[in-house]
């Protein structure tokens, strides 16, 4: 890693009484200075044209600045215009150069911003029908928060219907649109759904999978299922990373022109069911209509990765049962790696996932692995009504939802000195003695 500047202008010198040595090294570290942020200011093409990456700092030997979120300069940008909508209807054309203008302006934001990610989750306006339903959305949600600020991304929660028509699951398109128009700082967009809970707080997002092939669009799927069984299944819609780009401003008109806002909307519905016999209900959904898409245009997967290797989201029945043996597990581990066990400060959580991997490399990864799932999806409980799907008891989706809860919890509290020694009890925390857990009967 190339030394900083700093470093260099603190040494001693035999020629700091000279005048004209003096002048010309702080015209040189000026110029240094103003090549960095200019390296910035220009955003590098990915190779698919949609992305901006900007280089690393550390290839340069300059140190990244903070974002400066009190500076917004008087020059004119896209959000001047006045023909500027968010809505959900009206299209939004020259994005990419838009956006790389606004980072152009904002050079502190142009640095890292490859790697910068907004999630996006949120709840329908009402107080929820189910007893237990706000107590569940709440915990979720500092669930998200909690990974966010441990990994030092942004994450916006949206409990409005942005266009009246975009109801129930078709809710979240017109808040990603929105989203990608708040944040052009932000490379990508993460929607993650209510009832769906992070799981392994340490695993951080694989951006550079992505971005070596110029993907805009992942979500948790299985091509086989497409394209030869058909499955209404075949992906999940619920957990989904987008790029903020000009072709995804452009995929989720078209995506979003099979829901509510479409005059063919129960055309649609008519047209997955006939294509997708498994699908069980008559309306064109937002996950059935994205099938759909790649079913009819194959090669939209140039552009759409179907991540099926790790639990980008897992179905939650498979899952929660596995917690208490990948709970033995890690606990062997950190008994055989007194790295692991060393108490740290939680901002530098994700140097300690870099140790723990060695560890995991015999894990494998989804179904019938080891490893901590990555997000576990309560698909078919519906927290907040209460109407779950009936091939499973409720009783067994909240319990289940509170073992989640509380397995991701004590990942994070473990840096506070705490853990729910019982994963049903949320009430009970216990504190961990130091070098936990080297002895005792844990």
């Amino acid at each position: 890693m190339a030394k900083s500047s700093t470093s260099s202008r603190n040494r001693p010198s035999p020629l700091t009484n000279n005048d004209g040595c003096l002048y010309m090294g702080g015209a040189v570290f000026a110029f240094l200075l103003v090549w960095c942020l200019w390296s910035y200011a220009g955003p590098a093409d990915s190779g698919g044209g949609n992305s901006f990456m900007p280089r690393v700092f550390s290839d340069i030997g300059c140190t990244r600045p903070a974002p400066n979120l009190r500076f917004d300069p008087p020059d004119s940008t896209f959000y001047d215009d006045p023909e500027l909508r968010y809505s959900i209807e009206k299209k939004v054309t020259g994005w990419d150069e838009k956006r790389k203008e606004w980072l152009k302006r904002h050079p502190t934001f142009a640095a890292g911003a490859k790697d910068r990610v907004v999630m996006v989750t949120g709840s329908q306006p009402n107080p929820c029908r189910n007893p237990i339903g706000d107590h569940l959305l709440l915990r979720a949600f500092k669930n998200k928060v909690d990974y966010c600020r441990i990994h030092g991304y942004d994450v916006f929660y949206n409990n409005v219907l942005l266009h009246p028509r975009m109801k129930s699951y078709w809710a979240k398109l017109p808040v990603v649109k929105a989203a990608m128009l708040a944040h052009p700082e932000a490379e990508w967009i993460w929607w993650v759904d209510s009832d769906a809970l992070i799981t392994d707080m340490e695993y951080k997002l694989p951006l550079d999978r992505y971005n070596y092939k110029g993907h805009n669009l992942v979500v948790h799927g299985w091509s086989k299922m497409i394209y030869e069984e058909k499955s209404w299944t075949s992906l999940n819609a619920g957990v989904f990373l987008i790029r903020n780009c000009q072709w995804s401003m452009d995929f989720i008109d078209v995506w979003a022109n099979m829901g509510p806002i479409s005059p063919d909307y129960k055309k649609w519905g008519v047209i997955q069911r006939s294509v997708f016999k498994d699908k069980l209900f008559p309306e064109s959904d937002d996950q059935s209509a994205l099938i759909y898409l790649l079913f009819k245009d194959r090669k939209l997967t140039d552009k759409i990765y179907l991540e099926g290797e790790y639990y980008f989201e897992g179905y939650w029945v498979e899952i929660v049962p596995t917690y208490a043996n990948i709970t033995e597990k890690y606990t062997a581990m950190e008994r055989e790696d007194g790295t692991l066990r060393r108490r740290h400060a939680e901002k530098v959580s994700e140097q300690y996932a870099a140790f723990r991997e060695p560890h995991l490399k015999d894990a494998g990864n989804g179904r019938w692995s080891w490893r901590r799932p990555f997000i576990t999806h309560f698909t078919g409980c519906q927290p907040c009504s209460g109407d779950h799907n009936q091939i499973y008891a409720g009783e067994s989706c909240w319990s289940g939802m509170v073992k989640a809860l509380n397995f991701a919890d004590n990942q994070v509290l473990r840096k506070y000195g705490f853990m729910h020694p019982d994963l049903l009890d949320s009430n009970t925390v216990t504190e961990t003695p130091f070098d936990y857990p080297d002895e005792g009967p844990w």
